[in-house]
């Protein structure tokens, strides 16, 4: 565990935050956290202001979360001389312009994934954000999971010697019910794309973080239902991907498969990875997110191999453990944005860069060209080379 230390000479970085929903409490509960549980913190989260468009639950959000101001134009949020981080929760299609205006206005800037809708966007938010020389991080926050840091790190080794094959599936049963209505995530216009960017590109970014870059992909996708209810006793046309299966090559000469999608019932957050090397293999459950399966041959005591054993990633020597408890007390989904927000304000405060171990704003452009490969691939129904 961290050990007590002083506090007081820490710096403080005013945040403003554009969305209140599902990402905006998981980042705010983050930058509250971080504050107490890493002695001392790279810099204090001063909560300035929170931005939507609802006036009603932005002010309830703002005291709620502990915000000093309520805003419903985010154009205040990024001219506003007292935030310095401007953190991008919101959907998808208010990725691109406010957080370009926040780097052209010398804020450090944090988004939301997929980066943009496209790659287009995603092009012009990294290309803003590096002549601005701000800090810029995109919330790929599963790299923040310690098994899979640790899993990382057994690669990087070279433990696993040489990658045969990388398997990731991202099942979710979020639109299985036909009925459910309509919302941004189902329009191309906000969203981009459906389970690609909203599953996807989460272990897109797993695959490069883990086992390097892609050369071409082969794809299918589907879109299951295609009118859902508007809540008005109407219907309205669902443009976007439900589902998608993608066949990889690696520049290393691997195998790659990818598969999301949220009609899968029974499955609430079921994403899982495997990789098969010469010399083992280890796979990983996010619904078991304190555990690495691991198989290395070199450490059987015996000539029998014995499979799989199960590693608990909660020792102080595993990835980020040090600053929480004692060991075999595991930790939770959200305290992986806890590690994330830490190490984006760290780069701030030393004046690096997130990259490599976080995922910065080339990272989100990449993943970004990845997903239009799929789509392209699954349209043509040829395979299509990954260019950035």
């Amino acid at each position: 565990m961290a050990t007590d230390e002083s506090n007081s000479d820490v710096p403080t970085l005013g945040v403003g935050m554009l969305g209140y929903a599902f990402m905006g409490k998981a980042h705010t509960n983050a930058y509250k956290t971080m504050d107490y549980i890493y002695m001392p913190p790279p810099a204090h989260a001063r909560l300035v202001a929170i931005a939507g468009r609802n006036r009603e639950q932005v002010e309830a959000a703002a005291r709620r979360y502990g915000y000093q101001k309520a805003l419903t134009d985010w154009h205040e949020l990024v001219s506003d001389p007292e935030v310095q981080v401007f953190d991008n929760s919101a959907p998808n299609y208010l990725h691109a312009e406010p957080t370009i205006a926040a780097a052209r206005a010398g804020k450090h800037v944090i988004c939301e994934k997929p980066l943009g809708k496209d790659a287009a966007e995603a092009k012009a938010m990294w290309e803003a954000a590096k002549q601005a020389g701000v800090v810029h991080m995109c919330a790929f926050n599963y790299r923040f999971v310690p098994a899979l840091r640790l899993a990382r790190d057994i690669i990087r080794a070279g433990r696993l010697g040489r990658i045969y094959h990388f398997r990731a599936q991202y099942l979710h049963e979020g639109l299985a019910n036909p009925q459910a209505p309509l919302s941004w995530r189902l329009h191309a216009d906000d969203a981009g794309t459906g389970a690609l960017g909203d599953l996807g590109t989460h272990i897109i970014d797993l695959a490069r973080f883990l086992v390097g870059e892609p050369t071409n992909v082969s794809a299918m996708t589907r879109t299951f239902v295609t009118e859902r209810p508007t809540g008005d006793g109407g219907t309205g046309p669902v443009d976007v991907d439900d589902a998608f299966a993608a066949l990889l090559s690696f520049e290393n000469g691997a195998l790659g498969t990818l598969e999301a999608t949220r009609y899968a019932r029974g499955r609430k957050n079921h994403q899982v990875i495997e990789i098969n090397g010469e010399k083992g293999s280890i796979a990983f459950n996010l619904e078991r997110l304190d555990e690495l399966e691991v198989y290395l041959p070199e450490e059987e005591t015996t000539q029998d191999a014995q499979g799989f054993r199960q590693v608990l990633v909660t020792e102080s020597t595993h990835p980020f453990y040090n600053v929480w408890w004692p060991h075999g007390h595991i930790i939770g989904w959200e305290h992986t944005f806890v590690h994330e927000l830490h190490h984006f304000f760290t780069a701030i405060t030393s004046g690096g860069s997130v990259a490599p171990d976080g995922a910065d704003f080339e990272d989100g452009y990449r993943a970004n060209v990845i997903a239009e490969a799929i789509l392209a691939a699954a349209h043509t129904g040829q395979q299509v080379a990954i260019a950035y």
